[in-house]
């Protein structure tokens, strides 16, 4: 089948090639729509989002869409900066500029000593109708400190205690192993394979 991935993100693009690729799966980017504007992320969840632009996205292309939300929820901020961790403290800013708001507003509170986690929603649409959907996590703490330079967005930000490193400081298939996206879209890869088991049955009841 073919599946655009609705995202601008090259780092994104290549996680999920990396997990869906030998699924069987033609993957478009929004690279081939060009003129389709991004709709506003109005949601109040990550599911909220990853629905709202995989429907958007299907419906502006007539292709079946994949979209995902993603983000870090720290526990000590009440789980800020969540939905809106691309656009915390401004869209313009860079990742140490936030990382650098993060850690003051940590520090206010005392300490730096926070469970975190990234999360990854995922939804699946045609133009008419949400076809499947997924959810990964991974938790881990903030960092004392941003370290490494692997990865992209909050990776050197967040500490994995099984690795006893950020996600800034490991391999990609280490991360892509254990991270938010690897899970939600391996999920993905599963539910695809089921279709295609269910169509080869179907065509041998035929």
């Amino acid at each position: 089948m073919t599946l655009l991935v609705a995202t601008t993100n090259p780092n994104k693009v290549k996680e999920i090639r990396r997990v869906l690729d030998g699924a069987g799966v033609e993957m478009l980017t929004l690279d081939e729509w060009p003129d389709v504007a991004a709709p506003e992320e109005t949601g109040r969840t990550f599911e909220d989002n990853a629905r709202l632009k995989a429907t958007y996205y299907a419906r502006a292309t007539g292709q079946v869409t994949v979209a995902e939300d993603s983000g870090i929820e720290i526990e000590a901020l009440g789980g800020v900066p969540g939905v809106e961790s691309a656009r915390y403290a401004g869209e313009d800013t860079s990742y140490p500029e936030k990382f650098a708001r993060l850690y003051a507003a940590l520090d206010r509170t005392g300490t730096r000593e926070s469970a975190a986690r990234f999360v990854c929603a995922l939804a699946v649409a045609s133009p008419d109708a949400i076809l499947f959907e997924a959810r990964g996590v991974i938790d881990g703490r903030v960092a004392q400190e941003p370290a490494g330079a692997g990865g992209f967005g909050y990776d050197p930000f967040f500490y994995y205690p099984p690795y006893g490193r950020t996600l800034g400081q490991v391999t990609p298939e280490e991360k892509l192993a254990v991270s938010h996206r690897g899970k939600a879209f391996r999920a993905l890869r599963e539910f695809l394979a089921s279709q295609k088991s269910e169509v080869r049955s179907q065509k041998a009841e035929g």
